[in-house]
């Protein structure tokens, strides 16, 4: 077995996967009279095409234990993929996995312990693994891209990858 480390999640080490949505050290100001605080672009939907549209979503996620198999990566050629907690409780956590865009290379892959007020934006493209809740069931606000196209490719893997 080969153990996959996990590490806490930031902006500059995630980044070349995509973007993690968080308020903290966002750029924000009031609006509405001062009744709201817009915490501004957290992050950007890349899903653009002319036979394509974003959506929003809702993915309830079930409580998987550690250790965890790394069986099955995936990605989406055509558009991002951003997840974000349904969660006001850093508590809340979360893993993701994930390898870089173009030939997989599980050589590459790396592992990322999401706070409860973190999201993340998977670029175009990059290997993930599918969404993995830790603790309790989770509700995330998922925005991707459908449409015409194939934006799905999945990878099995043999097991030797596991999270602990």
């Amino acid at each position: 077995m080969k153990k996959l480390c996990i590490s806490p999640l930031t902006r500059a080490a995630f980044a070349p996967f995509g973007e993690v949505i968080m308020t903290d050290g966002a750029h924000h100001y009031p609006i509405n009279q001062g009744t709201t605080e817009r915490f501004h672009a957290l992050a950007c939907a890349d899903t653009h095409s002319e036979n394509g549209q974003t959506i929003l979503s809702l993915f309830r996620a079930q409580p998987r234990q550690l250790p965890l198999p790394i069986t099955i990566m995936e990605r989406h050629p055509l558009g991002s993929q951003a997840f974000v907690p349904l969660t006001q409780n850093e508590a809340d956590e979360y893993l993701v996995v994930v390898a870089p865009a173009g030939e997989f290379d599980e050589n590459k892959m790396q592992a990322f312990l999401c706070k409860g007020l973190q999201g993340v934006n998977y670029a175009k493209g990059v290997w993930h693994h599918p969404l993995i809740a830790l603790h309790k069931i989770s509700d995330f606000i998922v925005m991707d891209r459908i449409g015409h196209g194939h934006n799905c490719d999945e990878i099995t893997l043999d097991g030797s990858w596991v999270l602990a």
